[in-house]
């Protein structure tokens, strides 16, 4: 390829036929053909061979083909075809120099490679200059008449919808005037037109239906070169805005965009090698078709690298983006709107169905974004409703109020948010993911709900084992005739509280009819529930209530204060008080009665166990007689309602009788030895005969006052002893045991009382000796007293508690 400052050429088709794409390509971005659209226009030339065709359009377009050099001859010059820029020339015009016709190189393959050429040269030229010599016109064997008949058969095999301009230049003008050249020379073409074989359709078709004829004269270039060249001017003005309405390119049907130029002229010579016919409406719409394939592949690989779509794809895939939609669509509408720039000239219907793949491709590309950002939107929302949701509940709302507030809020905020996110030009449906949006939210209401729901009957079920476990045990451990009535009336009292209350609390959530009245049937439900599990509770402890009961009633008495066997009591009367009210207690654990069914357990089990007569009238009987407690039931008492059975009733009573026979035993054991400690004195008969018969010694001690002093010495130092030796204390034990234990005691006794005297008697005498000694004897009975409790089993004791009589004081005088 060969360059000038003003100028560039290229050989389109060697001599051999072969497309130089190569060049092609290289040569339209030098001269920046792609971005001329449909504003250029392409001129070519053919004639006979060194006819002056390159000389002519390097004069007349400031090119650089190849010219013959006339000293070394006539050859052939040019090879092939070859393309040039023309300078200086608007709208961007491009030269094709063909290789002359008639050349002695060929030989017999001229005709082949002619025909093939100016059907190229006509299918791509909008003006087809035809340079011929002035002295051929009106000649029958003219070297121009084989080639304008080859021109007008090939282009019969042209379907051009458009008229091109045919330029006949005169060249080595003479004297004789161009207006007697051009009638001649229309007419010698005329003829040439009317021989020239033509389809059926085209038989009476005028020439002036394909072709613009346009005749010019030029002078000798050799003879008159400033004339040829200043007429070379004149001409070269009518190539300025050829394209004009008017102009000799103005018609513009059919003409293929400057960007598909390459690839159209490589896909003509390919059909015209393989010698088809030639369909340029057809062919121009396989151009626009691949072109246009072409420009949106690039615009789609343009838009994958995009610098603004990767960074929002990158930021969409953490979290939502801020005007999503509008950023994507910029996007997509600078691509789109650079792909309709470079194919507007194409085809409409090929651009528009490139388009809309083009579109589409890129639709389908940016849609996981889109739809991740719906995602995000959703997911956000999603959370932000919960977050709203759980204040209003927390804030006091109503749950059916504070759910419809924050589900319609929040399905606006999504609607407002998929609206900005959303992109015009794909108009893609948002409902599907608004659809799971409400879902989610309807369900997390519905799971809130039920939450609540549960926590509202929990906190009241709660209340409920509050306020029963705790009483209804209570009342169950005093049972009496007014327990079950009591129960019932407590049960009944926060029963009502609590399904009160629930009813209130429900009210917020707008709850079916039917849906509350079952929840407020099963806390009633759950408060019998609670009544009944405890019952059965206590009754597995029935055994140990009774007992309890027992022990409280037989060991205390009315003033719960333990009760002391004197031997006054009456512990059969007790014993019977005692087992009734055990068995009383027996009778209410039996059954429930929440209802107000009547039954006659109490009546069963006293007839059965405590009454007397009628055990010992069921003994006399005989063996087939009916037992009460021989069954599993209770008469007019449900299974479901039965806490224990009648035969496990009398198994209890029977083990009762035995675990509590023991301590009746012990206070009859006590009772009988606090019998025969209050027996000691003598008895009154006895008494009075000491009186009666010794009546005589107490005169004797009457008239004889030192026997009264001796008699009151010895009671000082017996009752001194007896005070020591805790005589009353040991004798609760038993005869033997006491006798035993004074026994030991007496003689360290004995010995302390006279250790004690001796020591008082070295002591200085008073006046009156026999009352120190008598106050020693009371001083002493007096510490026994208080040490008495102290000092009744080991002689040690007693011993101490001796060691504390102070025989120097006197008694005080009360």
């Amino acid at each position: 390829m060969a360059t000038s400052d003003e100028c560039c050429s290229v050989q389109l088709i060697d001599g051999d036929g072969s497309f130089n794409d190569t060049g092609i390509e290289s040569f339209i971005k030098e001269v920046k053909l792609h971005e001329c659209g449909l504003s250029y226009a392409v001129v070519s030339i053919m004639g006979p061979q060194s006819s002056g065709k390159s000389t002519l359009l390097n004069n007349l377009f400031y090119t650089n083909f190849r010219e013959m050099d006339a000293f070394k001859g006539r050859s052939q010059t040019t090879k092939g075809i070859w393309m040039a820029k023309c300078a200086g020339i608007e709208p961007c015009t491009i030269v094709m120099d063909l290789e002359g016709t008639d050349g002695r190189e060929r030989g017999e393959d001229d005709t082949a490679f002619e025909k093939q050429s100016a059907l190229f040269a006509l299918a791509v030229s909008d003006i087809v200059l035809i340079n011929m010599w002035c002295h051929d016109i009106g000649r029958e064997q003219a070297a121009n008449k084989p080639l304008l008949k080859t021109v007008f058969q090939v282009m019969m095999r042209l379907f051009s919808p458009r008229k091109t301009t045919l330029m006949f230049v005169i060249r080595d003008k003479t004297r004789t005037p161009l207006e007697n050249l051009e009638p001649v020379l229309r007419e010698d073409i005329q003829k040439i037109w009317d021989s020239a074989p033509k389809p059926q359709a085209h038989k009476e078709t005028p020439l002036s239906e394909f072709f613009n004829v346009e005749v010019v004269a030029l002078s000798s270039y050799e003879e008159k070169e400033e004339q040829f060249k200043e007429q070379v001017a004149n001409l070269r003005q009518r190539f300025n805005h050829s394209i004009a309405p008017g102009g000799l390119a103005g018609d513009r049907r059919g003409v293929v965009p400057a960007s598909g130029f390459s690839f159209s002229a490589q896909q003509i010579w390919k059909v015209i090698k393989e010698n088809k016919d030639l369909d340029l409406p057809a062919h121009k719409v396989m151009v626009a078709t691949v072109r246009c394939e072409e420009i949106a592949n690039e615009k789609f690989t343009g838009f994958t690298a995009n610098e603004n779509w990767c960074l929002l794809e990158e930021a969409v895939q953490s979290g939502p983006v801020a005007g999503f939609g509008k950023k994507l669509n910029s996007i997509l509408c600078t691509s789109l709107s650079e792909y309709d720039a470079e194919a507007t000239y194409f085809d409409e219907g090929v651009r528009s169905a490139k388009r809309k793949q083009l579109e589409e491709k890129l639709l389908q590309l940016v849609q996981p974004a889109y739809l991740s950002m719906l995602g995000h939107l959703r997911s956000g929302t999603l959370e932000k409703f919960k977050e709203a949701f759980e204040e209003a509940l927390n804030g006091g709302e109503g749950f059916s109020l504070a759910a419809h507030n924050c589900t319609e809020s929040y399905m606006a905020l999504f609607d407002e948010r998929c609206t900005d996110a959303n992109v015009e030009l794909a108009n893609w449906d948002c409902s599907k993911v608004r659809d799971k949006l409400r879902r989610d939210i309807d369900t997390h209401v519905a799971s809130v709900r039920a939450a609540k729901l549960l926590e509202l009957t929990s906190s009241y079920e709660a209340k409920l084992n509050e306020a029963l476990a705790g009483p209804v045990e209570a009342l169950l451990d005093g049972a009496n005739n007014e327990t079950w009535p009591s129960i019932k009336k407590l049960l009944q009292r926060e029963t009502v509280s609590a399904v009160s209350g629930l009813s209130s609390a429900l009210s917020g959530f707008e709850m079916d009819a039917k849906d509350k009245e079952k929840m407020l049937t099963n806390l009633q439900d759950y408060a019998r529930g609670v009544v009944e599990a405890k019952a059965r509770e206590e009754a597995g402890r029935v055994l140990i209530r009774m007992k309890d009961r027992f022990s409280t009633l037989f060991s205390h008495d009315s003033d719960s204060m333990p009760r002391v066997w004197t031997g006054k009591e009456d512990i059969r009367a007790i014993t019977k008080t005692a087992r009734s009210a055990s068995l009383k207690l027996l009778s209410v654990m039996a059954a429930i009665r929440l209802d107000d069914d009547v039954d006659n357990i109490e009546n069963t089990l006293t007839s059965a166990l405590v009454d007397t007569k009628s055990n010992a009238a069921v003994t006399d009987k005989s063996i087939t007689t009916f037992d009460p407690l021989a069954s599993s039931t209770w008469e007019q008492v449900p299974p479901a309602k039965t806490l224990i059975t009648p035969v496990q009733c009398k198994s209890l009573w029977r083990q009762f009788r035995a675990e509590t026979e023991y301590s009746v035993t012990q206070a009859i054991s006590a009772q009988e030895a606090s019998r025969r400690n209050n027996n000691w004195m003598p008895p009154p008969w006895a008494i009075v005969a000491l009186v009666v018969l010794g009546f005589n010694e107490f005169m004797t001690l009457l008239r004889n006052p030192l026997y009264l002093g001796v008699l009151f010495v010895g009671y000082l130092t017996v009752k001194a002893l007896w005070v020591q030796l805790n005589i009353s204390g040991e004798f609760q034990h038993g005869v033997l045991p006491g006798l035993l234990s004074i026994s030991t005691k007496f003689l360290p006794t004995v010995m302390n009382l006279l250790t004690k005297l001796a020591e008082q008697g070295q002591s200085p005498a008073t006046n009156n000796p026999q009352t120190n000694v008598g106050a020693a004897a009371f001083k002493s009975f007096q510490n026994g007293s208080s040490s008495s409790s102290t000092s009744s089993t080991a002689s040690s004791g007693v011993t101490a508690s001796g060691n504390d009589i102070d025989y120097s004081s006197p008694p005080k005088e009360d």
